[in-house]
């Protein structure tokens, strides 16, 4: 085993790395998500974001890289670090599950604007917050995803500053995207903001407050949803494949919303249209290109984030369009308070409370994730392959929920596929480029 991966999944404080992973071995044993924070935390032109062959937006460093940058990016990359809830918040939450974490309220509501939840993902609800706490001037603007005002079919980081562009946001996004590759900037603002984005970037900015205190200051809420992994970009060109369709030619490409969930709508600049159902679009788990990271990921569910929102269909998925509905989970005290202050301003409406027992029949998927990974980060480190150091998540609780058989399964598998090199990725080149020598 690699000094570098021994002891590295227990779930316990760990000063850094004596040599900490270079920028090519986080990428390179399939641990980055794309999520563009390392960027932001080097100095100018040291990391480019580039999209690859692969259809991921990675990081790759234009000059050497000092030690002290590389321990920074280690410190904070949710490929290395994660960490969840402080004990603190645990212990005084009003609700916990081993799965699920800490709650102090669990809900099944929706968006109170029937326009919003009707546009936006499942019922609106992570659209009406972020609209709401502009209105109500608990922030200044909101950092989160939109689809890109120049190409479709692909993601950009958005800042909005009214309820408006918030709304223009809205619909879920399953590409690849990097929402913190400007975040430095986006703190030298010293302006209040609420972060809406993937669990994986809000654990890369919680991991950032701790060796900067203007998160914390100016961060004043982070929102998210519970996670079924990020598509790589070939997901969506495998649709345009389906169609005979090249993105060039595309005036529009909305994977879900105008229902719940809606269907993948297509629009060309010459007028033609085409549609998938939801089910059509993931009927084929062969062809969900998730990235490497989502299989090992041990809080698709947003445990550090105030507020999480989650689809509300039975086992995971819609058998047809259906009223339009989240599940609701508020982790924090300040996110209690938002929560109560939306649907007082009837921002949101709650249809009625809910359980951790019914959230995991609604999630099944994500208590079936929690419960393995574990065992396959175990396998991983076994395979001599390095894996995040992972504190106060309850890992090997969940996997104790496993029989002895099934643990074996998921830790052998991950490690036979680790040593065979498929949860690893290439070495990052732009796309259409040569493979050319460069810097770790």
């Amino acid at each position: 085993m690699s000094d570098r991966s021994r002891d590295r999944s227990a779930e316990c404080t760990e000063p850094p790395l004596a040599v900490p992973l270079s920028l090519g071995e986080i990428v390179e044993n399939g641990l980055c998500i794309g999520c563009g924070l390392c960027r932001s935390l080097a100095a100018p032109q040291e990391i480019e974001m580039i999209m690859t062959p692969e259809g991921r937006l990675r990081p790759i460093a234009r000059t050497a890289l000092s030690h002290s940058t590389l321990t920074r990016i280690n410190a904070v990359c949710p490929g290395t670090r994660i960490a969840g809830p402080p004990p603190s918040q645990t212990a005084a939450a009003a609700l916990n599950d081993t799965v699920w974490g800490p709650a102090e309220r669990l809900s099944l509501g929706f968006s109170g604007d029937p326009a919003v939840r009707f546009q936006a993902s499942s019922g609106g609800v992570l659209t009406a917050l972020g609209q709401f706490l502009l209105t109500s001037g608990r922030v200044n603007f909101v950092l989160h995803v939109s689809a890109s005002q120049t190409a479709p079919m692909r993601s950009e980081r958005r800042l909005s500053f009214d309820a408006a562009s918030v709304l223009e946001g809205a619909g879920s996004r399953y590409g690849p995207v990097a929402p913190l590759e400007d975040f430095s900037e986006v703190l030298t603002r010293g302006e209040p903001f609420a972060l809406i984005a993937k669990p994986c970037d809000i654990t890369a900015v919680r991991n950032l407050a701790r060796h900067d205190p203007r998160v914390d200051e100016l961060m004043r809420y982070a929102l998210t949803f519970a996670c079924g992994g990020a598509s790589d970009l070939s997901k969506s060109e495998q649709v345009l494949q389906r169609f005979g369709l090249t993105e060039d030619e595309l005036a529009l490409f909305r994977y879900r919303g105008y229902g719940n969930p809606g269907l993948n709508r297509i629009e060309t600049k010459d007028g033609r249209a085409f549609q998938l159902t939801y089910r059509q679009l993931w009927e084929d788990e062969d062809k969900w290109m998730i990235q490497p990271r989502c299989k090992i990921c041990p809080d698709a569910i947003g445990q550090v984030a105030d507020i999480v929102a989650t689809d509300a269909w039975l086992n995971g998925g819609p058998a047809v369009d259906d009223e339009a509905l989240n599940g609701i989970m508020v982790r924090t005290v300040r996110g209690l308070e938002l929560f109560d202050a939306a649907v007082a301003a009837g921002a949101l409406a709650i249809k009625r409370e809910t359980s951790f027992v019914e959230l995991g029949e609604l999630q099944s998927h994500q208590t079936r994730k929690r419960r393995a990974v574990w065992a396959r980060l175990k396998g991983i480190e076994i395979a001599g392959k390095p894996v995040p150091v992972v504190t106060d998540l309850a890992l090997e609780d969940c996997a104790r929920q496993n029989t002895l058989t099934g643990n074996l399964a998921e830790g052998r598998g991950a490690r036979d596929r680790a040593k065979r090199g498929r949860l690893g990725e290439p070495r990052p080149v732009l796309r259409g480029e040569a493979v050319k020598g460069g810097c770790p």
